[in-house]
C-alpha cells in the first residue's frame, strides 16, 4: 500500500464478512491519524522543550510575585469523552467563577454574549498581566505537558469544558485529541459563536492529514507574533 495516499486521505473503508450478515464495511483510519500524528507530537515537544521551560520558569517566578499561585488546573473533555486535567499558566483572580457570576447577573449584555460565545470581550476576572499572557498565548505554553502525555495533541479541536458540552452540537470533537491549536484558533475566532467551533471540528475532522497539520501550526505562529490571543 502506497503510504503517501495514506497520508493524505482523511479515511477509508475495506470490506469485511460478518456470519449471516452478508457484507458490512468497516472503517479503518489512516496511518497518519493512527500512528504517525501521535509520535509527530511527542517529537515536537521534545524538540522545543529547552526553548519553552526557561520561558515557563521565568513566568512562573513572575506570577509568584503577584501572591497567585502560577499553575491554573481545569477539568477539560478529550478524546472518547475522556475528562483530563488541562495545565495553564494563572490569567484570572482566585475567585474568577464567582466574579463571573456576579458580572453575568448585573450585565445582560454580556450574559447574551456568555450564552453564545462562552467568552466576554471584556472579561472582569482576568488579571492585568493575565492580559498579556493571553494576548501572547504565552498561558497555554504548560499545555505541552498535555500534549506529551497523551491527553491533547498540539492539532486539534479547542479544549472543551466539561459543562460546555450540551451546548456542543456535533461528534466530531469527541473522535480527536483536543489541540493546543487548530482551525479554529487561527480563524477569525472572536466572530464564531461557540456552536460554530462545531463546524470547524468536523471539517478538520474530514481533512486531517500531516500537510493539514503542518499548515495549522505555521498559521499559529502567525498568530502568536500578531498577538491576537485572546
Amino acid at each position: 500500500m502506497d503510504v503517501r495516499s495514506e497520508l493524505s486521505e482523511p479515511n477509508f473503508e475495506r470490506p469485511s464478512i460478518t456470519s449471516g450478515q452478508g457484507w458490512v464495511r468497516v472503517h479503518k483510519e489512516p496511518i497518519y491519524r493512527r500512528v504517525i500524528k501521535r509520535w509527530l507530537d511527542i517529537f515536537m515537544v521534545l524538540l522545543v522543550a529547552p526553548f519553552v521551560i526557561p520561558v515557563v520558569l521565568a513566568l512562573m517566578l513572575v506570577l509568584k510575585a503577584t501572591g497567585h499561585a502560577p499553575f491554573f488546573f481545569q477539568d477539560r473533555v478529550g478524546k472518547d469523552g475522556r475528562v483530563f486535567k488541562l495545565w495553564k499558566l494563572r490569567t484570572m483572580v482566585p475567585d474568577a467563577d464567582a466574579r463571573l457570576r456576579a458580572y453575568l447577573q448585573s450585565d445582560e449584555a454580556a450574559r447574551q454574549e456568555w450564552d453564545a460565545f462562552q467568552k466576554l470581550s471584556s472579561d472582569p476576572r482576568i488579571t492585568e498581566f493575565g492580559q498579556f499572557l493571553r494576548k501572547s498565548s504565552l498561558d497555554e505554553l504548560p499545555q505541552l505537558w498535555n500534549v506529551l502525555v497523551g491527553d491533547m495533541s498540539l492539532v486539534g479541536p479547542r479544549p472543551m469544558m466539561v459543562d460546555q458540552q450540551d451546548l456542543y452540537p456535533g461528534s466530531a470533537y469527541y473522535e480527536l485529541r483536543p489541540g493546543l491549536t487548530g482551525t479554529w484558533q487561527i480563524s477569525d475566532r472572536n466572530q464564531s459563536t461557540f456552536a460554530q467551533r462545531a463546524e470547524f471540528d468536523a471539517e478538520y475532522e474530514r481533512s486531517m492529514s500531516f500537510l493539514r497539520d503542518l499548515r495549522i501550526l505555521l498559521a499559529t505562529v502567525g498568530v502568536v507574533l500578531r498577538a491576537t490571543g485572546k
